[in-house]
């Protein structure tokens, strides 16, 4: 059973030393750096939102990089390497990385259309990230876009189309536990947005039953189950993960609501 937090980034990282490279290479970049703080002052400082800042991108990657390994062990083919896009599945695992590391950098410009410039923000941090651990140059190209694809479709009007950049879609709904709701919300407002994030307590994923992955939301509140129909489930079924991951909401231990695929 993992928890959903910074730390698990830490875990998932343990025994891939091309992945912990590339994520040490990207956290000490100063453009990410600055990007990451950027996108907190927009966010948080002038929008009065949630954080989209370093800390929600560990969050994010840890997740993600845990929702593709269940995949990974339970069989479920790479897109990337089923379409030719990369020959050895270790390469794959940089798109969930990357992805949600830099999925956010577009809020240092605006939150209007974050993700769609988040993904041409990204360019040259990704070239210079894949040109530090990948000496292959047209393998670079080619995961560079499908880095990008992957900020791109963290969008909910863009459909995702790999498994690897649906990781990073789910995987940054994940981050909604003690206050920490991807649905933004003005800081210290009370209405819906607010009392339903401060609601979630923990988020879990777990080998699923009749599918790969599930994931356990945690709250002390019914209002909760606001978070889960407006964030993960809109961003789930615009993934492939629609097919692999069953969702519980639990309000004090007691099942409240249960989403499984169709």
């Amino acid at each position: 059973m993992v928890v959903v937090n910074p730390e698990l980034l830490d875990q998932m990282l343990s025994d891939k030393p091309l992945l912990e490279k590339a994520y040490h290479t990207a956290a000490s970049d100063p453009e990410v750096q600055e990007l990451w703080n950027m996108a907190n002052v927009m966010a948080v400082k002038r929008l009065k939102y949630n954080d989209h800042g370093p800390v929600h991108a560990r969050i994010a990657a840890g997740a993600s990089l845990m929702l593709y390994k269940l995949l990974v062990e339970h069989g479920v083919e790479s897109t990337l390497v089923r379409d030719g896009v990369v020959d050895d599945l270790e390469y794959a695992w940089l798109v969930p990385l990357m992805g949600a590391l830099l999925h956010d950098v577009g809020n240092s410009i605006h939150r209007d259309m974050h993700e769609k410039l988040g993904s041409l923000l990204a360019r040259p941090i990704i070239d210079r990230v894949l040109g530090r651990v990948i000496d292959d140059e047209r393998l670079r190209i080619r995961l560079r876009q499908e880095i990008m694809h992957s900020i791109h479709c963290t969008a909910y009007d863009v459909d995702c189309l790999t498994i690897e950049a649906g990781c990073v879609a789910v995987g940054d709904g994940l981050d909604m536990a003690e206050g920490r709701a991807r649905v933004p919300y003005r800081l210290g407002g009370v209405n819906i947005h607010s009392i339903s994030a401060l609601s979630i307590r923990k988020v879990e994923i777990v080998e699923g039953d009749k599918t790969p992955i599930k994931i356990l939301v945690h709250m002390t509140e019914r209002a909760g189950i606001f978070q889960v129909d407006e964030v993960l489930m809109p961003k789930l079924r615009g993934t492939p993960l629609k097919e692999q991951v069953e969702i519980y909401a639990i309000v004090n231990g007691e099942p409240l609501k249960t989403y499984t695929p169709d």
